[in-house]
């Protein structure tokens, strides 16, 4: 949640809502009135009016179809839609005034035990959450309190690649844990085994291995980094778990690479998180994190509330919150099937290494990932390129309204500076075209500058 300081306004005139034809229609529309900046109004407003004023600001929003920046799905059905509408007074703690929701809820759970290869899925716990930043708050937690119960002293750490989300930075900061970053190297943008195990000691409560970086889309290698892991309990002990990020690729690699072990097929992954948000294909804010047995939830995490009518655990950062995104989530499962939700990825996974490919074919890019783990690429100016470099071409792009971030790799690579392409469900081939044509008559005009007209310093600001 982004913070936000008050702040005195600037003077502006009151403002008459909608269209002229309507404000001389209504004189409740057609009277003056000034949208609260930094203070109520001092009376009422119209419901009519207050929408018109409110959608009317709003369409200044950028075009979600067109923000390839992001994640987070920004298409649904709209039966989906009409169903997260009728649910979201419900509050999805309140298990006992509204039991078919969490019954819901409960079966989302059993699903991605199974499709993420629980053992004993009636012995996998778990629960939904706001996002992935939550969720793993939560794996960290359960993470620290196990390592807690046998530690001999000493400060806790966590091993974890310099591409992770900056959710588990805020969780090492928050709950007092060493993060331990793998910086990147030469070509090596994401974490290795031989790199994890070499920061690990007694006292390392677990690593994350990311399955779908943010920053290139590439899978990092779960099996290699618990092979390791196994190796080091033989040699000195330490019996160190892995958490799994797999905020979008735990959506993916289920549907596209069934065959890739990363899941709880290896008894040294004890949780994984994913958003539904994100290649869950629900609207924000839904994540899910799950324990491969209910032991490794630590039960001194879970609190019991009886004061909503029945006696329920609970284990979450967030109390009240909406059941419409996970009514949402069960949909995408009946809906889609196991044939449904690997055909809606396999089309963003083509969509993304066709237009890898043809942005390589301008001669005017060098790819540093092909789409062909997540659908998400990144890709930097070929050397020759000497007028521009990636800023000025997200720039050029915003232009046509195309949303494409520009930013700079994390320490130790931070001279690498890159654009990247996420590709959503509702991204089609014709859109891809149509991106390929605004982008070869932006690089056109930007070929004519004398050289780069913006730096990392004045871009926009990159959330991954």
């Amino acid at each position: 949640m982004a913070l936000h300081r008050g702040k005195t306004p600037d003077a502006r005139p009151p403002h008459r809502a909608g269209n002229i034809v309507a404000t001389v229609a209504n004189p409740d529309i057609a009277r003056e009135i000034t949208p609260p900046i930094d203070a109520l109004g001092a009376d009422p407003v119209p419901a009519d009016v207050a929408y018109q004023l409110i959608h009317d600001e709003l369409l200044l929003d950028g075009n979600a179809a067109l923000n390839l920046a992001t994640f987070v799905t920004t298409w649904m059905e709209p039966q989906a839609g009409v169903l997260m509408a009728e649910c979201a007074d419900k509050n999805m703690i309140d298990k006992d005034e509204y039991p078919l929701t969490a019954e819901i809820e409960r079966r989302c759970v059993t699903v991605l035990a199974d499709l993420w290869h629980a053992p004993d899925p009636a012995d996998t716990i778990g629960c939904s959450t706001t996002g992935s930043s939550e969720a793993c708050m939560l794996a960290g937690m359960a993470l620290k309190r196990r390592w807690a119960k046998g530690a001999m002293g000493g400060r806790p750490n966590l091993v974890m690649g310099g591409n992770v989300q900056v959710c588990w930075e805020k969780f090492c900061n928050y709950w007092e844990v060493e993060p331990r970053l793998v910086p990147m190297e030469g070509d090596r943008f994401h974490l290795s085994a031989a790199e994890a195990v070499a920061r690990c000691d007694e006292n390392t409560i677990g690593v994350v291995a990311v399955l779908g970086s943010t920053f290139d889309g590439s899978y990092e290698p779960v099996a290699e980094i618990a092979a390791a892991l196994d190796e080091v309990q033989r040699a000195k002990g330490w019996d160190i778990p892995i958490h799994v990020d797999g905020a979008s690729g735990a959506m993916i690699a289920p549907f596209l690479d069934p065959d890739l072990v990363w899941d709880f097929r290896l008894e040294r992954v004890t949780s994984i998180n994913t958003s539904g948000h994100k290649y869950g294909l629900v609207y924000p804010g839904v994540g899910w994190v799950l324990w491969r047995q209910r032991r490794l939830l630590p039960e001194e995490l879970v609190f019991e509330v009886n004061y909503l009518g029945g006696s329920m655990p609970t284990f979450a950062l967030n109390f009240s919150r909406p059941g419409a995104e996970v009514i949402a989530q069960y949909y995408m499962f009946l809906r889609l099937g196991r044939e449904g939700f690997r055909a809606v990825q396999q089309a963003s996974r083509d969509v993304a290494t066709y237009l890898a490919g043809k942005i390589a074919d301008t001669g005017q890019f060098r790819l540093v990932s092909r789409g062909d783990q997540l659908p998400v690429f990144a890709f930097t100016t070929a050397p020759h390129v000497t007028a521009y470099n990636v800023f000025d071409v997200s720039r050029a792009l915003r232009e046509t309204g195309w949303l494409v971030p520009a930013y700079t790799f994390p320490k130790d690579r931070t001279d690498l500076a890159v654009l990247r392409v996420v590709v959503r469900n509702g991204f089609s081939h014709d859109m891809a075209d149509l991106l390929l044509a605004d982008l070869a008559r932006a690089l056109a005009e930007l070929e004519r500058q004398p050289g780069p007209r913006r730096s990392a310093a004045d871009a926009s600001s990159f959330h991954h």
